[in-house]
């Protein structure tokens, strides 16, 4: 999205100002949310307070004062930050691999949110490396349909599928819903950004010593993974994963001055068929068009996976998930040993998934008019859940 959106046959729109935000945009981006696909937050409790104990390994660790969290609180939150910034890869690379021409708007708008949560998840387990912990993210593996790890947007059922107006509405925004309020409502959900505020003042607070030792340094997308060093260095990268993946309160830009949307409000424009400009006072999805892409048709996944699938499905399943563990191993492996090759390995891996899956999405299930698609799980495993 560039700074100045222009709608068809309309005034050009005002450009992307870091203070124009207003809660409009975000309203007029949830007609209508079913209240089990919503994560917002309409009030916090004061800083040190206790924040909604009870509601996942999440609440548990944000029920704990801070002036108690150190840096066994902190490798505890990191490893659930992991398992978090994992689960939103497969539904968007599933939403991804669907959509036939990648050259279009939306096409573009998905593979852009992907490479950030890649780099979100390379953040991470930098940032679990450098308070002494170690990434595990085969065992972090998710599994769909279900829930966020750490309990996370409450209610929420993340589930994989090929892209649909639903999917884009029901998971991908639902996932990086912000967590100022975007209706008024009495629950005060935890939001992924309100957990990574919370990760970012028990840094500052604890002031733990970082070591970047075993961390590793790698180009993704337009953004550069670089060990983290000092406390000003954690500020950097966690307010870089929260405007990149909510904005900020003030305004749907992912970071100062540069051209994009957060991914909620991009997720948003596809969702509404429009980019966002501002006017009248307010945001709207009234700017260039963003058509709705042509799609392979893939079901949604159920639980527990396809049931009794063809022979060449269940051949293609296999060999998917087959790589699917080997890319999660190598992650392991370069976090755990040092490993930059071990890192361009689970890259390659990754590159791997596409055949089978875009296969899998062009063969029809009986009976139906849709077809089958990854369903991500790692093999002689079983994943656990925060």
């Amino acid at each position: 999205m560039t700074e100045t959106n222009r709608a068809p046959g309309g005034p050009e729109a005002a450009p992307l100002g870091r203070r124009g935000f207003l809660a409009s945009a975000a309203l007029a981006a949830t007609a209508p949310v079913a209240a089990s696909a919503t994560a917002h937050a309409s009030g916090r409790p004061a800083p040190g307070g206790p924040l909604v104990p009870g509601r996942g390994a999440v609440g548990r660790l944000l029920a704990v004062p801070l002036r108690n969290r150190r840096d066994d609180w902190l490798r505890s939150a990191l490893q659930v930050a992991v398992g978090i910034e994992l689960s939103t890869i497969p539904p968007y690379l599933c939403g991804w691999w669907s959509i036939k021409d990648r050259r279009s708007r939306a096409a573009q708008l998905v593979r852009r949110v992907l490479l950030d949560e890649m780099y979100h998840l390379g953040v991470v387990c930098n940032l679990l490396a450098a308070v002494g912990g170690r990434p595990a993210l085969k065992s972090a593996a998710p599994v769909y349909p279900g829930p966020l790890p750490g309990g996370v947007h409450p209610g929420l059922t993340v589930y994989l599928s090929g892209l649909t107006k639903a999917f884009v509405h029901d998971v991908m925004m639902a996932v990086e819903a912000p967590a100022a309020p975007l209706a008024d409502r009495d629950d005060d959900s935890l939001s992924i950004g309100l957990f990574y505020e919370e990760l970012l003042r028990t840094f500052r607070s604890a002031a733990p010593e970082l070591s970047t030792a075993r961390q590793l340094r790698e180009r993704i997308g337009e953004d550069e993974l670089v060990p983290v060093g000092t406390l000003d260095d954690v500020e950097h990268v966690i307010d870089v994963i929260r405007e990149q993946g909510e904005g900020t309160s003030s305004s749907p830009a992912d970071a100062p001055g540069d051209d994009h949307v957060a991914h909620y409000y991009a997720f948003a424009e596809i969702y509404h068929g429009r980019e966002l400009r501002e006017e009248g006072g307010g945001w709207q999805y009234t700017g260039a068009a963003v058509p709705f892409p042509d799609t392979r048709p893939m079901a949604r996944v159920p639980a527990g996976g396809w049931d009794a699938p063809p022979d060449e499905a269940r051949r293609l399943l296999d060999s998917f998930d087959g790589a699917y563990a080997r890319m999660l191993e190598s992650l392991d492996t370069a976090w755990a040993d040092t490993d930059a090759n071990s890192l361009a390995a689970a890259v390659r891996a990754m590159r791997r998934l596409e055949p089978p899956a875009v296969e899998l999405m062009e063969m029809p299930i009986p009976g139906t008019s849709e077809t089958y698609g990854p369903q991500f799980h790692v093999p002689q495993e079983v994943s656990r859940r925060s």
